[in-house]
Order: C-alpha cells, then structure tokens, then sequence
C-alpha cells in the first residue's frame, strides 16, 4: 500500500486500535464515507524490457473487483472451445462436466412395465385367474422377455418392473384385490379399475433422441444413474485443465515450529485442494527460492495449463513475479485489483513458446552457432494462463475467488453460480475505495462477520461458509450482500488429485454429505505479512 492510501486508510479508522470488523463486541462508530467514483477500467500495460520492476514505475489503477472477475471468466474462451471432450467410464465420471448434451440413448422405460406388484389385467372384471399352477405364484418378473397375449377377462401375477403383456389393459395392486380360490380375481369396490392404472407406458420419462442434460451440467450421482438407465457406458467430459501450484519464499518451512525468521508455509498445504475443489487437476506443488532464474524457468518449463504463484506479485526486491512475465512477453490481463485483501493479484497469458523463444530467454546474447531444429515447424503449444496470488493466507484466499475461480470455471465448462445475497447481521466497514472480502457464516440466513479476518489470518475463513463482498465505503447491519460460497460439497471433495485416484473407494466414506454448509478447517500457521504482498496488516483484524 502507498504511504498516501496508508494515511487516508488510518484517517478513515481514526487510528483506532479496537478489534476491527467483524468484532461482535467492539466495532468502530466513524461513519462510513461516501462511496468514490470507480476508478477507469485499466489498459494492460505492454510487456516492458526492464530486467525488474522499478519502484518508480508510473502508477496505475487497479482493475475493480468485479471487471477483474468477468476478464478471468472470458482468459480462456478459446481455449476451452477447442478443448477435446474426454471419454470416462460411469465408474470415473463423478464429479467432472459434461461436454456434450446427455441425449436418450433409449426409450425410457423402454416397454411398457408395471409399476406395482399385484395383477395385469385385461378389460373389465371380475377376471380369470391362470390355472397353471407356476402361473398362479410367480406370474410374470422382471427381467423376463415378453409373455404371452393375456386374453380379455383375464388376469396374471405380475412384479413390479416387469413387461406388460400384450392385451393388458391395467394393473391391480396385491392389496386392491382378492383372490377368493375359486379361480377368479375380484378388484376391492374402493378401488375400481381404471384403464392404464399403475403401468408405465413405453417412453413415458423420455424417447429415443430427447435432450436429457445439457452441456456443462456436473455429473452427481444421479445424473449417472439417469446415464445409467439411457443406455450410456461412458460419458464425454471436459477435460479437466492442469495445474501447476509454485510456492515462491525463502522464509517458509514445510514442517516444524517458526524458528529463526522463518515462518510455515500455510499456503502448500492449502492451494492445491482449493484447486481441485475449483475443478482442477493440480499436477503438482513446488517450493522455489526467491531466485528470479529459478522462477521464470519453472513457469516457463510448466507443462500446465494454468501455472499459480504465491507471493512475488508486487513490486518488492524479491518480488520476481512481474520480471519473470516481461521476460516470457507474457500478456498481463489483470495488474492488481481493487479489493482488499489481495490487491496485488495479477493475470497474465502467457505467449505461446517456441524453440526460437525459448533458445533466445535462455540465451539472451543469441547462440553462437544457429542449430538447425531437428522437427520442422513452429513446434508451438496453446497459450497458458498464469495466476498470481498475494502471499498473505486471506489475501491468497480472494485471489483464489476472484481469479482462479472464473478463470478455471470457464476452462471447465461449468455455469457461474447464481449470485447469493444475503443480509448482513452487522455493519462493515469499508474500504475507502475498493471492495472488501470478508469471511462469513450464516445463522438463520444472515451473514455474520467473522472475527480474523485480516491478510494474514486464516482463522476467520477456516470457519467460514463463504466470503461477503462489501462495497467500497462499507455497508449497514441488514443490507442484503453478496456471499461468495466456498466449494466444499461432496461433488468437489471427490475430486482427487491424479495420484489420489487410486484411493478414491478407500476415501469414497469420508467425503461430506452434499448440500450441507461444512466448515473446512485449516490449522497451518498464517504466513504473516509475506513477502512485498503490499498490504497494509492490522494486528487484529481491521481491513487491509
């Protein structure tokens, strides 16, 4: 944060040192400020030469949070038009997007059958029962070819799911009727036959052809079972887009208590699920040093679709994020946004790489010998997408929602999720200028503000059902707010990691039930400040 936006933040405070927003005991009295007019959309700058970024450099306005959510949304259009539908087996299929229409392979059901145990029957009674002894007992089950045509008058045992005869006209259910042992079938007088009771006509559900589900509609359980029962074995998904997590920080530990200025990293453990609960499937996390070598190499040798850093992302002495872009002629789509926490998340498209771009980044004096490539052609691959998140734990949290999330629903092919506001049970204050994320969990259908809910802090969100977005200038107990849910459900938790597939049966009786809020906790130390993440920390909770 600039020291001018410091000083209008702490003006707007009143230097107060209470326990911040979302205190339910505590909250500041100042008045919320007027709301400013919206910054201009920004321009992404050009790729620059510089070998750093300069602390100079022209300042620019941030994208606001809502333009830097639908410019993530539409990064990857073309990518995920021309992405191939893969083929899985029903048994693999949960939890992946359908990437074609679901049309009827069938009728369904696919003859007429009856839809209780007791009786078929044809025309008017009372009707004769079949003296075969067999007959009498069993009748007709499921499972069976078509009988024999039942005359009219007649009567036969069926099952339930079983194929009417040819003749039939009705079915009585077991407990409507009476067979007295003289060989005849009585229907109960409070229950009079009705022509075509209790069968299940041929394509009543859907005939041969019919449009069940249309593309992009997640696969549940029963959207298997409805595959199922059309005629399917396998299912063509959207391929999920892969994802490569690079952890950037000398500072962090992987294990053990803080020691020394070293702190543990919180963001390992918790980016690469969030991934996958996004749709992802996350290759693989990687710690690197603060070495601006070894981070462009490592996003510029990512073999994934989407490459998403941590930390580095503003402008600081170790802070290789942006050099590492101007050095691939990345295309930045969004250079910071107007949210707090997590300003100093960025976008970028990453150009797509050939032998001769890739020989000059690693040689920038040129080769002395020109080598000739051993394949002809361009040798080119689809552009990339880079995500970078603040290294702040909250902060990394918005990025993840803000950028991550329309950015890999998108290559995905799922729909945005309807906006779910929700009336807030306390005031919060605002951001002078920009949006606020604040983690909430709901009682009788009010967003409560959660306590810890600085940058740094993960103890607010680790209980939280989603993130409240509060404009610019705060807002007043009762207002109705966006609430950005959190993707727990048992839809998500199913998706595995690649080497966790392999244990999807083992994992199959701890996964949540669907539809229930769970509260995800996560007790990794938060990594406090970072690392040039640019974000003004309170020590308790304030808004940053």
């Amino acid at each position: 944060m600039l020291d001018a936006d410091v000083h209008v933040w702490r003006q707007f405070l009143g230097n107060s040192t209470s326990e911040g927003t979302g205190s339910k005991n505590t909250r500041s009295r100042a008045p919320a400020p007027q709301t400013p007019a919206p910054h201009p959309k920004r321009t992404p700058a050009a790729p620059t030469s510089h070998p750093h970024p300069l602390m100079d450099e022209p300042h620019h306005s941030p994208t606001s949070w809502p333009d830097a959510r639908a410019i993530a949304a539409r990064a990857a259009v073309k990518e995920a038009a021309h992405a191939a539908p893969v083929m899985r087996p029903l048994s693999e299929a949960l939890g992946q997007v359908l990437a074609a229409p679901l049309a009827a392979l069938t009728d369904l059901p696919p003859f007429d059958t009856s839809a209780m145990d007791g009786w078929a029957l044809a025309g008017p009674g009372p009707w004769r029962l079949p003296t075969d002894e067999k007959d009498q007992v069993h009748g007709i089950l499921a499972g069976h070819g078509e009988a024999a045509a039942l005359p009219d008058g007649h009567a036969v045992r069926i099952a339930t799911g079983a194929r009417v005869p040819p003749g039939a006209t009705a079915v009585l259910r077991s407990e409507y009727g009476t067979a007295a042992g003289d060989g005849w079938l009585h229907a109960s007088a409070a229950h009079p036959v009705v022509l075509g009771q209790d069968i299940r006509t041929r394509g009543q559900e859907c005939r041969s052809g019919d449009q069940l589900l249309p593309a992009g509609t997640l696969v549940t359980p029963a959207v298997l079972g409805l595959a199922a029962a059309a005629g399917y074995d396998e299912l063509p998904t959207v391929r999920r887009p892969r994802v490569e997590v690079l952890v950037l920080g000398d500072e962090l530990l992987a294990e053990g208590l803080p020691h020394d200025g070293r702190i543990r990293d919180a963001l390992g453990p918790m980016v690469g699920p969030w991934l996958r609960a996004l749709g992802a499937e996350v290759t693989g996390t990687r710690r690197l040093a603060d070495e601006a070598d070894a981070v462009c190499a490592a996003v510029a040798e990512s073999s994934a679709d989407v490459v998403v850093t941590t930390g580095g992302t503003a402008a600081g002495p170790v802070d290789h994020v942006h050099p590492t872009l101007r050095r691939l002629g990345a295309e930045l789509l969004v250079d910071g946004v107007a949210v707090r926490p997590g300003h100093p998340m960025l976008l970028a498209r990453l150009a797509p790489e050939n032998r001769e771009n890739r020989e000059s980044r690693e040689n920038p004096e040129g080769p002395d010998t020109p080598e000739k490539s051993e394949t002809p052609g361009p040798q080119t691959r689809p552009a990339r997408h880079l995500v970078g998140l603040p290294g702040n734990p909250l902060a990394a949290v918005s990025g993840l929602l803000t950028l991550a999330e329309p950015l890999l629903r998108t290559l995905t092919g799922r729909p945005a999720p309807a906006p779910g506001p929700a009336p807030l049970a306390e005031a919060v204050q605002g951001h002078p200028r920009d949006t606020r994320l604040v983690p909430v969990t709901f009682r009788q259908d009010a967003a409560v503000p959660l306590r810890f809910n600085g940058p740094a802090m993960l103890r607010g969100i680790a209980v939280a059902d989603g993130l409240a977005v509060i404009p610019p200038g705060g807002a007043k107990r009762g207002t109705e707010v966006e609430v950005l849910d959190l993707p727990w459900s048992a839809i998500t938790t199913e998706q595995l990691s690649y080497a966790d597939q392999t244990r999807r049966a083992d994992q199959a009786h701890r996964t949540p039930q669907a539809g229930h809020r769970t509260p995800q906790a996560s007790h990794h130390t938060d990594r406090a400040a970072g690392h040039g993440d640019g974000e003004d920390i309170s020590p308790e909770e304030g808004p940053a």
